[in-house]
């Protein structure tokens, strides 16, 4: 049974996630509702159909999966528009930041299965982080095909307490950001010791994904490999006696992390 999909957005997080669907099924029919006339073009590239607005689907089309991948504030206006989608079969999935399953069943018309997603954009290569959490109305047979599509971006891990989400998306959801900035920040220091700017940059990259895929493949803890590569009285000891002097590092990130926290559930409250 071929199944149908109609996704509301088709940025870089929504094309990711489609790019991976269709790899994994191009049996898939995915209808792209997207106003941005070149990202249509990128997603007609992927054999998705596209259209600039909700009235332009076709008449009576009935998914098993609606998709909104857009911004948090855009929520309730689309789905106030959703209405023909409701009150059937359709399964809802939002990937919009601090919107909350109570908000989107008030903004649609009629009831319907809900589930919020935090995926991150490592998703764009298959290596994201999706976090899912469903309405106690979500049928096991919906849970099953979203887990199916999300492990296409990457990995998947379902949470039962709703109130997790914003913790979710300020570890997994923001982090990336704060591993590409200290990519950057690790590359200037070896600038800083003389090395080219080049090879600085090739050195940090390089270092940061192959600690990160050894950590995932490792049965040892991140504190147990830390402690693998640190030789007493060595260089890599040096250092972080300066890293982890007064806990500055971990009080910085725990800092970062809350500020993010603190958005999601403002950005729940502004919708």
């Amino acid at each position: 049974m071929t199944r149908r999909i109609i996704l509301l957005g088709a940025g870089n997080m929504g094309y990711a996630m489609l790019d991976g669907w269709l790899r994994q099924d191009p049996m898939l029919e995915v209808h792209v509702v997207e106003p941005v006339a070149t990202l249509r073009g990128r997603a007609d590239a992927l054999g998705a159909t596209t259209v600039p607005t909700l009235s332009d689907l076709p008449e009576g089309i009935q998914p098993d999966l609606v998709v909104l991948v857009v911004k948090p504030q855009m929520v309730a206006p689309i789905l106030a528009k959703c209405g023909k989608f409701a009150g059937g079969h359709t399964t809802f999935l939002s990937v919009a930041a601090g919107i909350t399953l109570g908000s989107m069943r008030a903004a649609l018309p009629e009831a319907a299965p809900i589930i919020r997603c935090m995926p991150n954009t490592p998703a764009a290569i298959g290596e994201g982080m999706i976090v899912l959490c469903a309405g106690a109305d979500v049928p096991s047979a919906a849970r099953r095909f979203v887990q199916v599509l999300m492990a296409s971006s990457g990995a998947v891990s379902w949470i039962t307490d709703e109130a997790q989400m914003d913790a979710v998306t300020a570890i997994s959801g923001s982090g990336p950001a704060y591993v590409f900035h200290f990519i950057e920040v690790l590359a200037e220091a070896g600038q800083s010791l003389g090395l080219p700017a080049d090879t600085a940059a090739i050195l940090a990259v390089q270092t940061i994904a192959g600690a990160g895929r050894m950590a995932v493949m490792s049965d040892a803890s991140p504190s147990a490999l830390r402690a693998q590569v640190t030789s007493p009285n060595g260089t890599t000891a040096a250092a972080l006696a300066v890293l982890m002097q007064g806990q500055a590092l971990k009080q910085l990130v725990e800092r970062a992390a809350l500020a993010a926290y603190a958005r999601s559930i403002e950005l729940g409250q502004e919708s």
